[in-house]
């Protein structure tokens, strides 16, 4: 069996050729942005080159990624299918206003300059081995509404802008000779046609609202399937070895499934069968618990009829429960304190979409080299090759659902709300499965929050979708009681879990878990090659909570930040907490590191003692001993743990 974890740490699954580029790729070139990172000029014309989807793998597969053929259009355009080379190069995956798509499309001040409607061509041919095959074509993400068509042909349509969808595309291919793919995108971003959920996006960028992104931002692909098919595969592990899966047909048609599990060392240690759209158990013998400091992972092989595929799981309990008298986070059956950065996620030259893996995963090295445990996916949705490097790497995710704007002149409607409620749903079905996600997160500091709590339906929702996590329904304020966490944001020194709360947070609600969701936020200067060069963004730095003078001051700072927060865990409720934040973003500064990734704020050695003194301060209140605190035991399984690490994902990565 191919070891999974080596193919999504760098290395590609085999995959076939492209197919035919229109002509407008030779005219293709990386734009200027504001700002560059060190990838910038590094990325090439074939981006993204992993296996996309790493929880549903099947070994033929043909990327589509690369130059296609891109132009604006309007409402009517829907009716006017293109064909041929539409005059504009542009890389997909890339957001059009991103540097690294190739078009850069300018913004003013008044937002003018949006790409509201465009349209999208390429070409492909079929393996001639896929011939009596169905073939599906998936995209990552497409912001807000995508129509595709093949060979002319209305093929389907997805709505929602920051989760992957599917369309089996079979009936409109030639099996011989060239296709022709075009896809139409309608994004209303800060249309007042309709309010959708935007994350960070708007068309008039300000501090901490940032450039929009248009078109197809995620990786785009096609396979060969059989007509019936695993159209989506849930896995879920818990402490006690216990693995529930539930495969979904294509055709909705009852079948058999067989499941095995494999070690790392591609041993079967358990084997399983159960039914097509039902849940089932597969039991693993005592199984090594994943945990941020031991991050195991399991590989699966699933058969449905002709289609198999592979998967992988980590085996973790994630519940609250009392621990010397006060509700925690657990797992593994242990209070747990997770900490870690606000991570938006956004890059100077690709903005949704990071540039290239390896500057995705170098912001999450740097998290994990300083001792955090814990990332805070801020209203964004990731590449899901994000979430696979969380679970390689021992990193928590906190799962934030991105808000619609939040606009006190506009209340969401009540269809409006309905979508929301739908993306909702469609986000926890897509990453219920990665082990690394810990809490979903349904509203942001009442963005887009209707009065009367909505989050009060919202959260047997989820709760019912996913039972196996925590529910934070609302982080910063409008808190109506619901959902596991009592969340409370306070710049730049935390309020957490304690008797003293200030507007608008409300009082500590013991009968949930205390916690920091933001605090921090402080900056210090930087030069200007290492700021956004957008005048209205440098110009609003000065609404940072905090800059200081040296980076010097700025650490000391943070140490005293830190330390309050130690304390809070040490004397009072609080279970873990965010801080503000990984990099800084456009004219919002208050990152450890800069926009660029190319100058770091923090002194690594303060930052590690101040972060594993948190760690301490829990252990002693009944908490998991994390890091230097840890057990022997546990340390041991960790260098063991790094070791197979190393040898699956670096050695074999090199050639070895």
């Amino acid at each position: 069996m191919l070891s999974l974890l080596a193919a999504v740490a760098g290395l590609a699954l085999p995959q076939l050729a492209l197919g035919g580029e229109y002509s407008s790729a030779s005219s293709y070139k990386v734009q200027t942005p504001p700002l560059t990172t060190d990838w910038t000029y590094n990325v090439g014309t074939d981006p993204w080159t992993e296996y996309p989807r790493p929880q549903l793998v099947r070994d033929r597969w043909q990327s589509l990624n690369g130059i296609w053929s891109y132009k604006n259009a309007s409402a009517s355009d829907l009716h006017r299918v293109p064909s041929g080379d539409l005059g504009q190069a542009i890389m997909i995956p890339s957001c059009i206003e991103s540097a690294l798509s190739g078009v850069m499309t300018p913004l003013d001040e008044q937002g003018n300059g949006n790409v509201k409607y465009s349209w999208f061509t390429t070409t492909f041919d079929v393996p001639s081995d896929w011939k009596e095959d169905d073939v599906v074509i998936n995209f990552g993400a497409a912001d807000w509404e995508a129509t595709v068509f093949v060979n002319g042909k209305e093929a389907g349509f997805h709505r929602g802008g920051w989760t992957r969808f599917s369309i089996d595309i079979t009936k409109h291919l030639k099996k011989h000779g060239q296709n022709e793919l075009a896809v139409f995108v309608y994004d209303p971003t800060d249309s007042d046609e309709i309010v959708i959920s935007v994350g960070k996006q708007t068309l008039r960028p300000d501090h901490i609202f940032y450039t929009p992104c248009s078109g197809i931002w995620g990786s785009v692909f096609i396979e060969p399937v059989p007509k019936a098919h695993i159209a989506q595969l849930d896995v879920s592990g818990d402490m006690h070895g216990k693995l529930t899966i539930k495969a979904h047909s294509s055709n909705g048609k009852s079948a058999p499934v067989h499941v095995h599990v494999y070690d790392p060392s591609n041993n079967i240690v358990a084997s399983g069968s159960g039914t097509s759209d039902e849940d089932f158990v597969v039991r693993v013998g005592n199984p090594d618990l994943w945990s941020p400091e031991h991050p195991h992972l399991y590989d699966i092989k699933v058969k449905f009829g002709d289609d198999e595929v592979k998967s992988y799981t980590g085996f973790r309990t994630i519940e609250k429960g009392e621990v010397e008298g006060v509700v925690r986070p657990l797992l593994n059956g242990e209070f747990y304190l997770a900490f870690g950065p606000l991570d938006q996620g956004y890059w100077p030259d690709g903005l949704l979409t990071p540039p290239n893996r390896e500057a995705m995963v170098y912001d999450l090295q740097v998290l994990k080299e300083l001792g955090f445990n814990m990332v805070r996916k801020h209203i964004k949705v990731e590449p899901d090759l994000f979430y696979r490097a969380c679970d390689e790497m021992g990193l928590l995710v906190m799962q934030d659902m991105p808000s619609m704007r939040p606009n006190i002149n506009k209340i969401p409607s009540e269809s409006e709300q309905e979508e929301f409620t739908r993306q909702l749903v469609k986000l926890v079905e897509t990453h219920k499965s990665f082990p690394s996600i810990y809490t979903w997160v349904i509203y942001n500091e009442g963005w887009g929050q209707r009065p009367n709590a909505p989050e009060s339906k919202l959260v047997p929702i989820v709760r019912e979708l996913d039972p196996t996590r925590l529910i934070n329904a609302v982080t910063g304020w409008h808190d109506s009681g619901y959902g596991d966490y009592h969340d409370n944001h306070h710049y730049s020194m935390p309020q957490c879990g304690t008797p003293f709360y200030s507007i608008p947070s409300s009082p500590y609600d013991p009968k949930r878990i205390g916690f920091q969701g933001e605090f921090g936020g402080v900056s210090t200067n930087t030069s200007m090659e290492h700021i956004w060069n957008v005048p209205k963004s440098f110009a609003n730095i000065n609404m940072t909570y905090e800059i200081d003078e040296t980076i010097e001051v700025w650490n000391e700072r943070a140490h005293e930040i830190l330390d309050a927060l130690r304390d809070q865990i040490q004397r009072y409720s609080c279970s873990g907490g965010v801080y503000t934040q990984t990099t800084d973003v456009e004219g919002e500064m208050n990152g450890l590191i800069t926009y660029d990734r190319r100058l770091k704020r923090y002194d690594p050695a303060q930052w590690q003692r101040d972060i594993q003194a948190l760690y301490d301060a829990a252990a002693s209140r009944g908490g998991a001993r994390i890091g230097s605190s840890r057990s022997p035991i546990t340390a041991a399984k960790q260098w063991v743990s790094s070791l197979w690490y190393i040898n699956t994902h670096v050695l074999r990565g090199l050639g070895f």
